[in-house]
């Protein structure tokens, strides 16, 4: 007995102290971790920027301290890091050039590949070189690639070149499996928002709208990958009808595709003679993390704020899945009221990438931009998506940039109400009765669907919304509201088409934006500054919602292009019945 108490006592003792040493190993981790992100990154002379194209891209990446700390990163990158990346390199005498590699890369929107794309055509004009490499380029990895200087794939590789498709979901069959159905009223023959849970397939309207988009969208990759590799369009459209992805590596070559077939070591070879260094030295690479901690540049003249608005519109951020990805109209409308009232900030450019959501959130985002506008400036640019709630906060801006495939508009508004009367009833066998003061009385049971006269008070409800909708966007655009009626019934419209009908000022990116904001500012010495500005680690590995960051990114990659339409069904109960949306996911592939 004495030894088998002696033995436990060792075993717990031996637990403890393991715990403890394993304690003091992750917090000197964590503390390396801290100390390694906090340190200045010194540029070697010969030095590239390597950039991989691999995962999903994002219009702003947060760091995630806790799946760093457990080896559970994901690929996702931030566009606002890889734009920054590139521009810091172009300027830094020590960078010669840029080393692209591609792999399964998934951009969030066409737009923000081009965003990509143009930055590298204007780092080239500084004199430096970009070479892209890969073993498998997806449509939008070579499309991006494509304005480099040299571009090779490896002798056993793939370049997917197959043109553009939209596949839209429909859940409402599903739906009727479990005895549910979506009871819908809106206003615009466009709107096509709630078809994914009321219609087996695509409207003729809807069919319309993504018809004039993605060949809106094609014709822009065709032109800017025609001038980059001198190829006719005629030909990459011919290319595109053969399905390239499964064309033989030596007719990519005389396609003029690529430029050259080589494996890792030959393009190391490829860039060490470039860099002119013997075989024997090692390439002085830098990430797009080593750019972000380079020194930061002066910060004399006056302040510009480039506020970050991406995701989805909603009224309240209550955490779980995408938490961090959402415009909270609580906490933007503080947001912006701090802005505002800080007179070291001459001017604010509202970075918008949205397809909308709550219609009370818009609308009060919407008061708070009104309010800033009066003390300073407000510059709008936009990104991949800009349509319905993200278009209604951008309205009322003093300028407003879009990129030629920017999705914006869809000027309508939308209610929808899930009937659960039938799983009820039917598949539970809940049964229901009644008793009521006024015929009103029971308007929302759950026992029934909405009858003829409810139905009714909820259409002159929504076309209230949509007439408030107009009026925001007529006094924004100081246009008429029957010339917004014209562009509006939830229309959605590519950027270099919106440009024309006066919903934007002017195709161009946040450098553009940043500086009218300056310009309109009168401002001529000036630096930015990123608002929400990032939380500290600290306060990131203490947050409640990171337990839900490392789930949510790998659905994100497991699920693809399938993953928005999956979260909105998921959280379907969860979203403002009256939606200012567009499309929820435009599936583009």
């Amino acid at each position: 007995m004495k030894d088998f108490l002696k033995y436990t006592l060792a075993t717990i003792v031996g637990i403890i102290a393991l715990s403890v040493i394993m304690g003091i190993f992750s917090v000197i981790s964590l503390i390396g971790m801290i100390a390694a992100s906090e340190t200045t990154t010194v540029v070697k002379e010969n030095s590239v920027l390597s950039i991989t194209l691999d995962g999903a891209l994002q219009e702003r990446a947060k760091e995630d301290p806790f799946a760093q700390f457990t080896g559970q990163e994901t690929g996702a990158m931030g566009l606002d890091d890889v734009l920054n990346a590139i521009e810091k390199a172009k300027d830094e005498e020590n960078i010669k050039g840029i080393y692209i590699e591609a792999g399964m890369f998934s951009p969030d929107a066409p737009a923000s590949s081009q965003a990509i794309r143009n930055k590298l055509v204007d780092f080239k004009e500084s004199g430096k070189w970009v070479v892209a490499y890969g073993e498998q380029f997806t449509q939008s990895a070579y499309y991006i690639c494509s304005a480099a200087d040299k571009i090779y794939l490896n002798p056993q590789g793939m370049v997917d070149w197959h043109g553009m498709a939209s596949q839209p979901m429909f859940f409402k069959d599903l739906l009727a499996k479990f005895g549910v159905k979506v009871q819908l009223t809106k206003v615009g023959k466009y709107k096509s928002a709630p078809e994914m849970l009321t219609a087996d397939g695509m409207s003729e309207p809807n069919r319309e709208q993504v018809s004039a988009y993605i060949n809106g969208i094609w014709e822009v990759m065709l032109n800017d990958v025609s001038k980059s590799r001198n190829i006719e369009k005629d030909s990459l459209n011919k290319y595109a009808d053969s399905f390239l992805g499964f064309a033989p590596q030596e007719d990519l070559l005389k396609m003029n595709i690529v430029d050259s077939l080589l494996y890792t070591d030959e393009v190391k070879s490829v860039i060490k003679k470039m860099l002119a260094i013997e075989e024997s030295e090692t390439i002085n690479q830098l990430s797009i993390g080593d750019m972000a901690n380079l020194p930061a540049k002066d910060t004399e003249g006056e302040k510009i704020a480039v506020y970050y608005a991406y995701g989805d519109i909603v009224d309240t951020n209550t955490g779980g899945f995408n938490s961090d990805a959402c415009i909270a109209g609580d906490v933007v409308c503080k947001d912006i009221e701090k802005l505002t009232n800080d007179d070291d900030i001459k001017a604010v450019v509202l970075r918008v990438n949205s397809g909308g959501g709550s219609a009370y959130a818009s609308e009060q985002i919407w008061k708070a931009i009104c309010k800033l506008k009066e003390k300073k400036p407000v510059v709008v640019s936009m990104g991949g998506y800009a349509a319905s709630g993200g278009y209604y906060i951008s309205s009322p801006a003093n300028y407003i940039f879009a990129e030629p495939t920017t999705l914006t508009g869809s000027i309508g508004i939308f209610g929808m109400f899930p009937d659960f009367s039938q799983l009820l009833t039917e598949k539970l066998g809940i049964k229901f009765d009644e008793v009521k003061t006024n015929k009103m009385a029971g308007f929302g049971s759950m026992a029934r669907p909405f009858n003829e006269e409810e139905m009714s008070v909820l259409n002159a409800y929504i076309g209230r919304g949509y007439e408030l909708f107009r009026k925001r966007v007529a006094d924004g655009r100081e246009m008429s509201v029957d010339s917004v009626e014209n562009i509006a019934q939830g229309r959605v419209w590519l950027g270099s088409d919106a440009l024309s009908i006066n919903l934007v000022d002017e195709l161009g990116g946040l450098d553009q934006a940043i500086a009218k904001a300056a310009e309109l500012a009168k401002v001529e010495e000036y630096y930015t500054a990123s608002y929400p500005a990032a939380p500290g680690w600290m306060e990131q590995l203490m947050a409640k919602t990171n337990k839900n960051n490392y789930l949510d990114e790998q659905m994100r990659e497991t699920l693809g292009e399938y993953y928005e339409p999956f979260m909105f069904v998921k959280n379907i109960n969860k979203h403002n019945a009256i939606q200012a949306r567009m499309p929820y996911t435009v599936i583009i592939k």
